[in-house]
């Protein structure tokens, strides 16, 4: 299989937060999504991340860090919408790793195993923490069409959904594959 690419979607208003999210600094100093791009870029081919209009900030932190960074003018349309966006702006991919910017604790290590599944031909991956599943999600590129058409703020479940037959699930020892950060409370008890 040709290249993974890792789409690390970072176009959200993180309106719950209060603020801008993404460019809150973790205790270390780091960006949340600078650690996520990072954690991200250690696994894949190359990320390609997207983002808000508006936040040069954010791009050129993500952009230091490696990533091609791509501004979705259309953000506000929802989470599927800039996955569709992110999709098309990398046809070539062999696959896609799908990763949160607002996720920075998933390990290297999971995001590696999950590429290297697709790689050997996996459909559909998703890895899974005591029972449930996670992020990043990944996807062959054959279905480049289905993700290609999303829209509005579901992201790609619809996808995972009608080819559930393709699902692999890979179980890992890794809780940053559950955790978010929608508000300041979801900080706290770092893992870092």
């Amino acid at each position: 299989m040709s290249k993974i690419t890792g789409l690390l979607l970072a176009a959200g208003a993180g309106r719950r937060f209060g603020q801008d999210k993404l460019t809150h600094a973790l205790p270390n100093g780091e960006l949340l999504a600078v650690r996520a791009c990072r954690n991200l870029a250690a696994g894949v081919d190359e990320v390609l991340a997207v983002v808000r209009p508006g936040n040069g900030m954010l791009a050129d932190s993500l952009a230091a860090q490696g990533a091609k960074v791509v501004v979705f003018a259309d953000a506000d349309l929802g989470m599927g919408s800039s996955l569709a966006f992110a999709v098309q702006a990398c046809p070539d991919a062999g696959g896609w790793l799908v990763a949160l910017a607002d996720m920075p604790w998933i390990a290297p290590a999971t995001i590696s195993r999950l590429a290297e599944s697709l790689h050997a031909g996996a459909a559909i991956v998703a890895p899974r923490y005591q029972g449930r599943r996670g992020h990043p999600v990944g996807f062959a590129g054959r279905f480049a069409g289905d993700l290609a058409g999303l829209s509005g703020d579901i992201g790609a479940k619809s996808v995972i959904s009608a080819h559930l037959h393709h699902l692999l699930i890979i179980d890992c020892d890794d809780p940053g594959v559950l955790r978010d950060v929608d508000r300041p409370a979801d900080l706290t008890h770092l893992i870092l």
